[in-house]
């Protein structure tokens, strides 16, 4: 097999066996093409598949997203995490209504000035979209076309990165570009996996170097180590009133950039201190079994203290804060351990809140 075999057995495979009823794939059009690539950024179609039809239920077109409030937008895709992405799809939204009067780019250099745009998303949604032939190469086609023509070395490397474009430019088909890079989306995703490649039942094998040689655990290659990761340790100070838990907007920069959480300090000393100098205490603080959250460079540990305060605004307040009634939650974006603290608590979150009658 050689690479002008190539496309033509994978979309045979792809015809069979390929996706072909995805929710973004039943109406192509670049909003909704591009609203599933970047979901999709990182994460898995089975994760992705119900927050893409909440938020397109919620956010129907360009200008509905462009329009809408921050807390709106993250609310929806609060649990769906790498919450830059959100940011800047609307960030994106925004400056194609106001400076492009909400057309959409017709070339992968227009796609790529856009907010959280790079060269194989742009070219996965020009070619999902609108039929054009466009190269792409997120990480299963980088897996693939790695083991396929043996390239060696991490593709974070600047120089095995360009012979990984090469090699999907030269394997792209003229027709058929909206499958074609489903395809190869799909054949990475369901059989060259990382870790136990199904290659019996790979439309490609014939022509794959990587498993010529026996080389498909080494292909691609490993990033080179890192450092060991970091550890860093907070206390979160969850003061619960009659109207709430007590939330606070984080800053636009950093982790969880936008959402509301429980304010936030370096040691549970200081959290008590901030306790007794902004609110006014009504029980004995609590505090509860730690909370252990992974980010992709380090880990974080987090130390809940609960307390109850009388109701009412804190005596100091450096951003923007609500009372979260969880009987009565509004549409806020919150981080998933926040978000599953709230659901631990339960109704013991707002300590004199009536409870709703059971019908």
């Amino acid at each position: 097999m050689t690479p002008a075999d190539f496309a033509p057995n994978l979309l045979a495979w792809f015809d069979r066996h390929g996706r072909h009823d995805l929710p973004w794939q039943l109406e192509r059009t670049p909003y909704r093409v591009w609203l599933s690539e970047v979901m999709l950024q990182q994460t898995q179609v089975g994760t992705v598949i119900p927050y893409f039809e909440r938020f397109v239920a919620r956010f129907p077109d360009l200008s509905s997203l462009a329009h809408a409030s921050a807390d709106d937008v993250l609310h929806l895709w609060s649990g769906l995490g790498y919450y830059a992405r959100a940011r800047n799809l609307q960030r994106a939204a925004r400056q194609l209504v106001a400076e492009h009067g909400g057309r959409f780019p017709d070339t992968v250099e227009g796609w790529v000035a856009l907010p959280g745009i790079g060269r194989s998303t742009a070219g996965a949604i020009l070619a999902q979209s609108r039929g054009e032939r466009h190269a792409i190469l997120d990480g299963n086609v980088k897996r693939v076309l790695a083991r396929w023509f043996a390239i060696g070395g991490w593709p974070g490397e600047a120089a095995v990165l360009a012979e990984l474009w090469r090699a999907s430019e030269s394997v792209t088909p003229a027709d058929r570009a909206a499958d074609y890079t489903q395809a190869i989306m799909d054949l990475g995703a369901t059989l060259c996996t990382r870790s136990r490649p199904r290659c019996g039942e790979c439309p490609v094998r014939a022509g794959c170097q990587g498993y010529a040689s026996g080389r498909l655990a080494m292909l691609p290659g490993r990033r080179p180590p890192r450092a060991a990761r970091r550890l860093r340790t907070v206390t979160w100070l969850v003061a619960r009133g009659t109207d709430g838990v007590y939330l606070e907007q984080r800053p636009a920069r950093g982790i969880w950039g936008g959402l509301w959480s429980f304010p936030e300090y370096p040691d549970a000393p200081s959290a008590l201190a901030a306790l007794a100098e902004r609110f006014v205490v009504t029980g004995a603080p609590v505090i509860r079994p730690v909370i252990d959250h992974a980010f992709s460079h380090f880990d974080l540990r987090i130390e809940p203290v609960v307390a109850d305060v009388a109701g009412g605004a804190p005596a100091v307040q450096e951003s923007p804060a609500v009372w979260y009634n969880p009987l009565a939650p509004v549409a806020l974006g919150l981080a998933a351990p926040v978000a599953g603290l709230l659901r631990e608590l339960g109704d013991a979150a707002v300590p004199s809140a009536p409870r709703v009658p059971t019908p």
